[in-house]
């Protein structure tokens, strides 16, 4: 049964990674509150300027051990009061005229993209003279979203290696093109902490909740044993 389960759970996965670029597994940890205020301020100065997260408010930054100082001080850059949702500052009609499409909200974009997906995808941009942004991604080809990390994280190019006859794997070849302000491992920790922030808000109680559905499980298991042995007594004298 364990198998059976691995195995659909593993189908999507490797079905995705038969289309296209290989996702790589996020390294994140809901519980590392340092990653996730470094992730919060990363969002808040390169993310917020298009994508806002409307279904949390700042105040709820709070649990991830800021003060309301922090907050305002550092943070809240799109409203007066640490009540008010995370939104972008301009108006979403106008986003729509200017780039073709408005920009999406971010609040649960970690719970129907996935982690890992959010992680490959903001480390994988490269230079495309091609595109109308001058920028493509090797997850999401012919993105519409111009690389808004790529003073930390510096400009690549990519190389599309075909197998030939259609035998073997497509190989990906990255390149330099200049660099960034961090180091590769320090901009693979910046996106960590990013998709990590994002993986909270999509989910807020996960941390306590996933504890507490392993106890509720514990729970049921012990009274099913209960409910089988009176289940036995009942019907011990049916035939």
């Amino acid at each position: 049964m364990k198998a059976l389960l691995a195995a659909l759970l593993a189908a999507p996965l490797a079905l995705f990674a038969a289309e296209g670029y290989r996702l790589d597994r996020s390294p994140h940890d809901p519980r590392d509150l340092v990653s996730l205020q470094s992730g919060a301020r990363t969002y808040m100065n390169y993310c917020l300027g298009c994508h806002g997260l409307q279904f949390i408010r700042y105040e709820s930054l709070k649990e991830l051990g800021l003060s309301e100082a922090q907050i305002k001080d550092n943070l809240m850059f799109t409203a007066e009061k640490v009540g008010e949702p995370v939104k972008i500052a301009f108006n979403p009609k106008d986003a729509k005229s200017w780039f073709g499409v408005a920009p999406p909200d971010l609040s649960v974009v970690a719970r129907s993209r996935g982690a890992d997906w959010l992680y490959t995808y903001l480390r994988t941009f490269y230079r495309d003279p091609k595109t109308v942004t001058g920028w493509n991604n090797a997850v999401f080809p012919n993105v519409g979203m111009p690389h808004a990390l790529w003073t930390l994280q510096g400009q690549r190019a990519l190389q599309v290696v075909e197998p030939k006859e259609g035998h073997g794997p497509v190989q990906y070849k990255w390149s330099e093109v200049s660099k960034g302000t961090q180091t590769a491992a320090e901009y693979d920790a910046t996106v960590r902490d990013l998709v990590n922030f994002l993986a909270y808000v999509g989910e807020p109680s996960g941390v306590e909740r996933r504890p507490i559905g392993i106890i509720v499980l514990f729970v049921l298991g012990i009274l099913f044993v209960f409910a089988y042995l009176l289940k036995k007594e009942y019907w011990k004298d049916v035939k």
